[in-house]
């Protein structure tokens, strides 16, 4: 507060002027500073890192008529004076045509969006050409289909916005396939480390970042539950441990380090020519460094290559988690708490995705 310059009504004063006209001048100039600091300290690192990603592409789009950074579009709600309906629809259309995901696009134009909301707040932006820039439609998921039809056809690859975007389809697999993920590892410390890897993702539905966030200090085996921390709703949530898990578990125990980041990240083996000739070759070994997400996201695709699933991430196990859970008749409210859910929403996709569509029907006499 000792920013704001208390202002002292003068009996000369025009009627229609308030006590209080001064003080919202100068409280709306310091707010109109600070409400992209303000709304960015409020946000999970993830979500910063998305949106910068989306305004980095928008300010690429702008470079071509001025230099501006994704740095100034962040920051600056001067950086949006002069931005325009018909320029953020160019936006859009430029991102299609340079074959962008849907979702990409989608994602970039609500962070788009967001930002000119936060600039009208500021003042940068008139209320008349905010009105029409919020009028700017993404596309919709039949849209998003014919394009992705049309793109095949004419066999143009779809771009991506990042590297480790979400995909447009998940990569299904079967119960089958979940059971080898979580039980067909070598009795290595490389293995035994993927094993618990595979069961958190499948068993439990955790996210990729929260599954790296683990440490060994959250595994509690004589109670049979495991804690861990979720960013995105951001609290922390304790778990009884499922079968499969409690196992692999057991059996890292040797590998676990007393404190830090349960999954230890591994190095390659090498291979080394003996002087009798013969090829020695090394087991991989595990660091004292925690997986990274990068690295947990790598080794979940290599293990679904080496059975034959393609461009296996840990999406698809948390998508599979929460199917299954679904179809076995969970509680949208449970599967809410247990997926680390801000809303009913995701969950009752996969509930409603679940459902026998035609299980209520009556049929007449044959």
């Amino acid at each position: 507060m000792s920013d704001l310059i208390l202002y002292r009504p003068n009996p000369v004063d025009q009627p229609n002027q308030t006590r209080f006209d001064g003080f919202a001048a100068s409280a709306d100039q310091i707010a109109a500073e600070q409400v992209f600091r303000d709304y960015r300290s409020r946000r999970s690192v993830n979500t910063l890192r998305a949106q910068d990603a989306d305004l980095n592409l928008f300010a690429q789009f702008l470079s071509h008529a001025t230099p501006v950074t994704n740095e100034e579009l962040s920051q600056r709600p001067e950086a949006w004076r002069g931005v325009t309906w018909g320029i953020v629809e160019a936006f859009v259309k430029g991102l299609i045509h340079e074959n962008y995901a849907v979702a990409s696009v989608n994602r970039a134009l609500s962070s788009v969006k967001k930002y000119c909301a936060l600039a009208f707040k500021a003042g940068a932006i008139q209320a008349e050409e905010y009105a029409l820039i919020k009028t700017v439609a993404g596309y919709s998921i039949k849209e998003g289909k014919e394009l992705d039809k049309k793109r095949q056809t004419n066999g143009v690859p779809t771009r991506r916005q990042r590297p480790g975007a979400k995909k447009a389809q998940h990569t299904r697999i079967s119960e089958s396939d979940a059971i080898r993920l979580m039980k067909d590892h070598p009795d290595t410390p490389q293995g035994r480390r993927d094993r618990v890897l595979m069961c958190l993702l499948i068993e439990l539905g955790l996210r990729c970042g929260e599954v790296a966030r683990i440490r060994s200090e959250d595994v509690d085996l004589s109670n049979e539950t495991i804690s861990f921390y979720r960013p995105k709703v951001d609290k922390t949530q304790t778990h009884f441990i499922p079968n499969l898990l409690f196992e692999a578990l057991k059996h890292y125990q040797v590998d676990m380090l007393p404190t830090g980041k349960l999954l230890r990240a591994s190095k390659r083996g090498f291979k080394r020519k003996l002087e009798s000739g013969e090829t020695h070759e090394t087991l991989p070994q595990l660091t004292h460094e925690g997986m990274t997400e990068r690295g947990i996201n790598k080794r979940v695709y290599e293990l679904g290559r080496a059975i034959g699933i393609v461009k296996l991430s840990p999406h698809d196990l948390r998508h599979f988690w929460a199917t299954d859970a679904a179809r076995a008749g969970t509680d949208p409210f449970a599967l809410q708490e247990a997926g680390g859910w801000n809303s009913l929403a995701m969950p009752r996709r996969y509930v409603d995705a679940a459902k026998i569509a035609n299980e209520g029907l009556k049929r007449g006499r044959r």
